[in-house]
């Protein structure tokens, strides 16, 4: 173990790049959260954390304590993780979007002495925290400092095997768990940015990095902020991804790399070409799940590459999978090859390796002697869970992949995701690419219901743009998919709704869209397709 830790790697940085730029707060930010635009330095930021420091020492914060932290994307939320960061303590940030039924479980589980959160929120979190007969004291920035409820026993100095931040599953097929990450995993993930070469080349102390993802996910919080923190660059954090003004921020920040989500792109593309496409600095784009029709006119239109990337909460950059050199195979779903470091194996449902090109589910574990390197620790209070996911020493994915002849990956679908019809094995992710593409279809969720016959049949809850929500648009969707994919995977059930369950990130809640397809189907709200689904001659 050594002494290594977030904070000190950043006051390492802040020494070696005093007056270099660590935030910059653009002004659309800056007015959405009633903060001051402009840059803050590597000093500036050590000041800040130091202040916060003393603070926090003096009333009780130190190793074992576990603070909660509802602050967005505001700096004031790396100030305080890196100062408690220094003392020792944990933090545990909270998604904005949660309520109080499920911010009582968070407070909760993670048993935290305190939260810092925005005013607006404090009497929510109380109210979670009192229903669960956790008297912590709950605060707002600014003001003053309530001394932890309970006595906290001295501890050794944390290193970099201690707990520094407790996050949290989106718990699409349950309650959430909660991944222990250490400071291992965050200082890893800064070092495998700055290592990974290829298109990624991070110059010390040069590069801008903007990010629209949220701090309460590890993206952000380890793989952003860990990056520029190790090189010595400035972040560029936005309260959320805003089509209508990203290029204005991309040109006015300065940004020379940023990191995006699949549906960024489309969203993008979806504009009108102008002239000042091109009119920024960006070298490159990171992040995963780009529309593979879209990938290579995006890149050709923009003058950047996107490069796409595999990771979980719990493989952090321990495991991390990225297509980061030629040929990167766009316009497919490649997300490359596995490094030296990173070993992997696919298997099929009774854990024997396949035979490529068949899509198994991804294990991987570190390569060397520590093959949970960079990987969370645990799932907190669920040993079970966690001996689960590493059974036989691989961390078990859930995701299903498939291997080329030349050795790089292709993403197919989330393992719980396949629907099985007649033998057949269907990718929901596959049918909703492909459903997407009608042009009445704004969004769509692709789902398994029962069926006597075949097991399961394909159920799609279609957003419409403007269309009728009856049995001639259905059927209409319905006879397009015959044209577009084989005929077992097409809809055999499709139900018009207003939304779709989705995450923060814009990813579809999973277990939420099959409950939403169950509660359809209970009051027949669904128009039966399935005669039309015969095979093709």
């Amino acid at each position: 173990m050594s002494s290594e830790t977030v904070f000190s790697r950043f006051a390492s940085t802040a020494a070696a790049y005093r007056d270099h730029a660590f935030l910059h707060i653009l002004p659309e930010t800056a007015a959405i959260y009633g903060i001051e635009t402009g840059t803050i330095s590597y000093g500036a930021m050590l000041q800040r954390v130091s202040r916060w420091q003393a603070l926090l020492r003096d009333a009780g914060f130190g190793a074992g304590v576990r603070v909660g932290l509802l602050l967005q994307n505001r700096p004031v939320f790396l100030e305080i993780w890196f100062a408690l960061n220094g003392l020792g303590a944990s933090v545990v940030p909270i998604n904005p979007d949660l309520r109080l039924s499920e911010l009582e479980y968070i407070v909760g589980h993670s048993e935290m002495d305190a939260a810092f959160v925005l005013p607006e929120r404090r009497d929510e979190i109380m109210a979670a925290a009192r229903n669960i007969g956790n008297a912590m004291p709950v605060m707002v920035p600014g003001e003053a400092i309530v001394p932890l409820a309970r006595p906290v026993p001295a501890a050794a100095p944390a290193g970099s095997d201690a707990e520094a931040a407790l996050l949290y599953t989106s718990g699409t097929t349950g309650q959430p768990k909660g991944c222990v990450l250490t400071n291992d995993y965050f200082l890893h993930s800064g070092d495998w940015y700055r290592d990974v070469g290829g298109l990624i080349d991070l110059r010390p102390g040069q590069e801008r990095m903007l990010t629209p993802l949220p701090t309460f996910h590890m993206n952000a919080m380890a793989v952003s902020v860990m990056a520029m923190v190790t090189v010595g660059g400035c972040l560029i954090i936005l309260d959320r991804f805003h089509p209508g003004t990203w290029w204005d921020s991309v040109r006015r920040s300065g940004a020379t790399c940023l990191h995006y989500l699949g549906v960024m792109p489309s969203m993008l593309m979806g504009a009108a070409p102008d002239a000042s496409d091109k009119l920024h600095a960006v070298r490159f784009g990171f992040g995963a799940g780009v529309t593979r029709e879209l990938h290579d006119p995006f890149e050709a239109r923009f003058g950047f590459p996107l490069i796409e990337a595999w990771a979980m909460t719990e493989t952090g950059s321990g495991g991390v999978i990225a297509a980061t050199a030629e040929p990167r195979k766009t316009g497919t779903s490649c997300f490359g090859r596995p490094s030296a470091d990173v070993a992997i194996r696919i298997v099929d449902d009774a854990g024997q390796d396949v035979t490529d090109p068949a899509p198994g589910e991804l294990l991987v574990h570190r390569a060397g002697a520590n093959p949970r390197y960079g990987f969370f620790k645990e799932y907190l209070k669920n040993p079970a869970a966690t001996d689960e996911a590493w059974a036989g020493g691989w961390f078990h994915t859930g995701d299903i992949v498939s291997r080329d002849e030349d050795g790089d990956l292709h993403f197919v679908d989330r393992k719980k995701n396949v629907i099985r019809r007649s033998g057949e094995n269907i990718a929901a992710v596959e049918v909703e690419a492909i459903v997407s593409k009608h042009p009445l279809v704004e969004q769509v969720g692709i789902a398994a219901t029962p069926d006597a016959v075949r097991g399961d049949e394909v159920a799609a809850l279609v957003v419409l743009r403007d269309a009728p929500a009856d049995a001639g648009t259905a059927e209409a969707i319905a006879r397009w998919c015959l044209d577009q994919m084989a005929y077992y995977k097409v809809p055999g059930w499709i139900a018009f709704v207003d939304a779709l369950p989705l995450t923060p990130t814009q990813k579809i809640l999973r277990a939420a869209l099959k409950d939403q397809v169950a509660d359809r189907m209970g009051k027949d709200a669904f128009f039966d397709l399935r005669a039309l689904k015969r095979r093709q001659v």
